[in-house]
């Protein structure tokens, strides 16, 4: 056996016909091998590293002066399809992703589907109650504005060259 075939990454996701071996050890090292091949497949391992990229759905949070913001992906939803939670400092998106094909019929799927929920949490003293949510094109966005006593205790620091 070559040293190649015992490193789990890197090796084909697929044996070639005939190749599991004869030795039930080794068929069953190879089979822990697939397993832990698909298993880092499904994490999006770069590299060697894990990824720290698990949540969905993805999002961006920005913060201005007056407002902060929170655009988040959803592809293949409407709205009608996504709910949103303010309590407590922290902005909650709950959903679901139905399939639009039946199971018999689907052979491969990388698509995600199922109920998802991701829980936000948001800078700073936030008037809650004057928050406006827009969805276009599959991007949802929540603007939050600022409270007047938060938007006074943010200010920029100028930095001198020496």
């Amino acid at each position: 056996m070559a040293v190649r075939n015992l490193i789990p990454f890197g090796r084909s996701r697929s044996p070639a016909v005939g190749e599991e071996s004869a030795n039930p050890l080794m068929a069953f090292h190879e089979q822990m091998n697939r397993l832990f091949d698909e298993f880092s497949r499904d994490l999006h391992l770069p590299g060697l590293g894990l990824s720290t990229d698990f949540g969905f759905p993805h999002v961006e949070l920005s913060e201005s002066d007056k407002e902060v913001k929170v655009e988040a992906e959803l592809p293949g939803l409407s709205e009608g399809d996504i709910e949103l939670t303010l309590t407590d400092g922290a902005l909650l998106i709950r959903g679901e992703k139905k399939g639009a094909v039946e199971d018999k019929s689907r052979r491969v799927s990388e698509r995600f589907y199922g109920r998802f929920e991701r829980l936000i949490p948001l800078p700073g003293e936030l008037r809650e109650d004057q928050a406006n949510a827009t969805f276009r094109n599959g991007v949802l966005t929540v603007t939050l504005p600022k409270s007047p006593e938060a938007a006074q205790k943010s200010k920029r620091s100028p930095i001198k060259a020496q």
